[in-house]
């Protein structure tokens, strides 16, 4: 099913909450340790399991990197917050309760722009209307596959810092949803608040999702669908093609009496390629939410907020722009250099500056650099080839003393040596050319072939080809994009 095939007879209509882990090395309340992959239930203690007597103290890193992400979210900044309990009860949530936020969350009332490179998507400003701090449950297993049905719990994740971000029901389509991930994802990593690795949970995804449909003069809404268990962006795009499908069929089999259906939580599954559901949605009085007695409120001052703001660098959605106006890029480009981030964008500044071209500079980037890096499963901060040892290789092509394959020789050269490109051309033989001298080359090919001069002026350019082609063999050293270029002026100038 998909949600577009009906785009003229409803709205479809979502809002997002994502969970992010923040990047700490101990847990939102306790000294406990946050890695990835140790043994299960190594890294607790009393008080992540829920020991009676045991009391919890902020972790002040993990509230820092939240107010972080809120301020480059455009949040307002509450000068005055406090923690509540979330009570339900799940095997994997030891105390029987969640710390979090409920009515006084430390910021809200933010938002995100949508991006897409291509054009195909509007800019979407999908507002957020929240964005708070918990900790995080354990982990239930579940051995059905082995015919078992028995289910382990792992409490290693239990109260890991986790950022609640709850967006307004913005998007228009389940691609909106994904743009709006990849650019929520995309400005975290550049904050460096989360590594954002979905397999690892450090990102987790639920979408909320109905359909408007117009009727009678009115609008209609359907009841809305929380879809769980994503586990990738285009996992979440399919989930909501799928689920806005489903609701349009159903829709078109009951008309109104939807209305009486409540809200659903649904799983995706996708093996199958479908959501099944899980259970009726929770409402916040299901949670019987309290202020947590053990913890004191937070409080942050305008000189706190002020300091976090300035701290923040240069965003991507800034830095686009920036790439666009001041180097030429087009918005793929800029785009594609912003994704890998904050150290290559960094790069590709050093390097336009210096060398004076930047699409030059970026066009090596992209294809021959990142080429290189994933080759050598290495950073940019790792690569050989300093910014301003690559800016004056593309000087070099820039200015025709090398063609683009000689160039890429010297750049293998320059990886291999650590030399200058300079040196590099004298130990692989690569002389410059003097214009002079090209020049002089260039005119005596023109005598000497006074039939190829005349298909060129008659239109074939084509036939330039075979001028390149001599060129080449009486000096491997010439730039063969120069000497076409030198001969069409020569050529133009006779007629």
């Amino acid at each position: 099913m998909n949600a577009t095939q009906s785009a003229t007879a409803h709205d479809v209509v979502i809002g997002l909450e994502v969970h992010v882990q923040l990047a700490t090395q101990s847990k939102l309340f306790c000294s406990c340790a946050t890695r990835f992959g140790a043994p299960p239930n190594t890294l607790t203690c009393p008080l992540c399991i829920g020991m009676p007597g045991t009391l919890p103290v902020m972790n002040r890193h993990a509230f820092e990197l939240a107010l972080q992400t809120a301020v480059s979210l455009d949040c307002q900044i509450a000068p005055f917050t406090k923690w509540d309990r979330k009570n339900y009860y799940y095997p994997d949530l030891p105390k029987g309760y969640q710390i979090s936020q409920y009515d006084l969350p430390f910021s809200h009332d933010g938002h995100l722009d949508t991006y897409d490179p291509k054009g195909n998507l509007p800019v979407r400003r999908v507002g957020i209307i929240r964005v708070h701090l918990e900790e995080d449950a354990g982990k239930s297993m579940h051995d059905e596959a082995a015919g078992k049905s028995d289910s382990l719990i792992d409490l290693n994740r239990t109260g890991t810092p986790l950022l609640e971000i709850v967006t307004e029901p913005d998007m228009r389509s389940p691609a909106e949803a994904k743009a709006f991930l990849t650019e929520l994802k995309l400005l975290l990593t550049y904050l460096g608040v989360s590594d954002c690795n979905m397999q690892e949970g450090s990102l987790r995804v639920d979408a909320n999702i109905n359909l408007h449909v117009p009727r009678n003069g009115e609008t209609i809404a359907t009841p809305i669908v929380e879809v769980k268990n994503m586990n990738s962006f285009r996992a979440v795009e399919r989930a909501l093609e799928y689920e806005a499908g489903r609701q349009w069929e159903e829709w078109q089999a009951t008309g109104q009496k939807m209305g009486d259906v409540p809200k659903q939580t649904r799983g995706w599954d996708d093996a199958a390629n479908l959501t099944r559901p899980q259970r009726h949605k929770e409402e916040s009085s299901d949670y019987r939410y309290f202020p947590d007695p053990d913890l004191v409120p937070v409080v942050v001052s305008p000189e706190e907020i002020e300091v976090i703001t300035k701290s923040l660098g240069e965003l991507p959605a800034a830095l686009r722009s920036r790439l666009e106006s001041e180097y030429g890029l087009s918005a793929y480009d800029s785009d594609v250099l912003v994704n890998q981030g904050r150290s290559l964008a960094s790069y590709f500044v050093q390097v336009a500056e210096a060398c004076g071209n930047g699409k030059l500079a970026s066009n090596w980037i992209q294809q021959d650099i990142l080429r290189l890096l994933k080759e050598r499963q290495e950073t940019i901060d790792d690569f050989p080839v300093s910014a301003a040892a690559l800016a004056d290789l593309l000087r070099k092509v820039d200015q025709g003393e090398l063609d683009t394959s000689k160039g890429r020789d010297v750049l293998g050269g320059m990886i291999d040596s650590g030399q200058p490109a300079e040196d590099v051309m004298l130990e692989l033989g690569i002389a410059a050319v003097d214009e002079s001298e090209l020049t002089a080359l260039c005119e005596q090919l023109l005598v000497e072939n006074e039939r190829i001069v005349a298909d060129v002026q008659a239109g074939k350019v084509q036939a330039i080809g075979a001028l390149i082609g001599q060129a080449k063999k009486r000096n491997p050293n010439v730039n063969p994009g120069r000497v076409r270029e030198i001969c069409l002026q020569l050529i133009s100038k006779r007629a």
